[in-house]
């Protein structure tokens, strides 16, 4: 079977090949290219690799489909690779990016598409301990081992119980071989978290603090997207900002604006701008988590809070510092101190700063009550495991997702 490294080499070699022939009508091109010929057949196998490298991280990240990005990516990344030629200023063509762009959105739909419908992964399940009752997506298959040997199987990976007593020396010397012929060996802990997108708060323990821990290098290059991200946004919002707070006032009495303290990173208290959706005083009686239907909200604020539109200020609260453009989501002191009586190590989750979109948010939603929130935690933990580029690109569009779809509102 022909593995999907396969298929990226011959798309690599075959796209400027195509190109070129489309372009100039002659593949001798590749070997004797004039300047313009040079640059946009490299930029054109440049970009290809990046939307390709880009593709493979996200589908390792839990309930991701490769196809429904495919269009977003390809575009973004030829959107950047013509950007960089007009701050150059190097000579390229337009329309041979236009057909590299369009080869590489064609091959990387078929690829893709192949390699789910021929190449499912397989896992061969140690069926002891906590590994027995896992369940599993129907884009993996599964055998139960019953004895310690793989019987000639193709096996992508082993998933066992390394806690469970049930292991006999001769489990464990069948796992080590396994480890020999390079077939993984992964912890049920482990599968479960790539499968579900959540780190669970029983489960911490298992996890050192240490790995918990954001990387200070991305954490720093975010800080510096932060700021380019809402210089950019906030004077294109403005005329939208402008807009919504006129809505709100000539609705209800009250100010435009909604400032409240929330808790940030390490633990500190800062005031959070946001468009006020409710009726003025709607929180006289204290913190309150909002629920489906809730009568406090206005009829702009349905709105707004179900396109997001109330969260716009925020990125004034970005360019401050106070939060990022992705993170958890800052919750009421009030909260906090009740969270924190209720969930273990809910605090953790200060470790990073909090965001206007977070993996919580796109992936579960609103949360209404304790059991949400723990949830919500779990994947807020999750975020912070795996923060990176990858998963930050990957939150932004199921965000876009989000506001067209109004998921998780109330």
């Amino acid at each position: 079977m022909i593995s999907r490294l396969a298929v990226g080499v011959v798309g690599l070699i075959l796209g400027p090949l195509v190109v070129a022939l489309m372009m100039w009508s002659s593949p001798q091109v590749l070997l004797y290219p004039d300047n313009v010929q040079f640059n946009s057949l490299i930029a054109i196998a440049l970009t290809y690799l990046l939307c390709n490298f880009t593709l493979s991280r996200l589908i390792t990240y839990p309930g991701t489909r490769a196809k429904l990005y495919i269009l977003p990516i390809v575009t973004l990344a030829f959107m950047l690779t013509s950007g960089f030629f007009l701050a150059s200023r190097l000579g390229y063509s337009r329309m041979a990016l236009v057909y590299g762009w369009l080869f590489t959105l064609i091959w990387c739909f078929v690829s893709y598409s192949l390699s789910i419908r021929y190449r499912q992964r397989r896992f061969a399940v140690v069926p002891f301990g906590e590994a027995k009752g896992l369940s599993f997506p129907n884009t993996v298959l599964t055998d139960e081992l019953l004895s310690p040997e793989l019987r000639n199987k193709r096996t992508d990976a082993v998933v066992v119980d390394l806690d469970s007593d049930e292991l006999t020396p001769e489990w464990e010397r069948f796992l080590a071989y396994c480890t020999l012929s390079r077939i993984p060996v992964y912890h049920v802990t482990q599968v479960r978290e790539s499968l579900t997108g959540r780190v669970y708060i029983d489960r911490l323990s298992e996890n050192a603090f240490g790995a918990l821990l954001p990387p200070a290098l991305y954490e720093a290059a975010k800080r510096l997207l932060d700021i380019l991200v809402s210089l950019v946004a906030i004077p294109l919002l403005t005329p939208v900002m402008l807009l919504t707070a006129l809505f709100i006032r000539l609705e209800s009495p009250g100010p435009a604006l909604f400032c409240q303290p929330r808790v940030g990173q390490g633990n500190r208290d800062f005031r959070i701008y946001k468009f006020r959706s409710m009726y003025k005083d709607s929180e006289a009686k204290g913190a309150q988590l909002a629920t489906q239907g809730d009568a406090r909200v206005t009829r702009v604020g349905r709105i707004i809070r179900r396109l997001r539109i109330d969260e716009l200020p925020q990125f004034f609260n970005v360019l401050k510092g106070d939060m990022s453009l992705i993170g958890p989501r800052p919750e009421q002191r009030a909260l906090v101190e009740q969270f924190e009586g209720e969930i273990p190590f809910y605090v953790y989750r200060h470790v990073v700063k909090p965001g206007i979109t977070g993996w919580a948010q796109v992936t579960q939603g609103y949360a209404g009550d304790v059991d949400d929130t723990r949830i919500k935690l779990e994947y807020d933990f999750y975020y912070i495991k795996h923060l990176s580029p990858w998963l930050d690109l990957l939150i932004l569009f199921k965000t876009i997702r989000t506001v067209l779809t109004g998921f998780g509102a109330r």
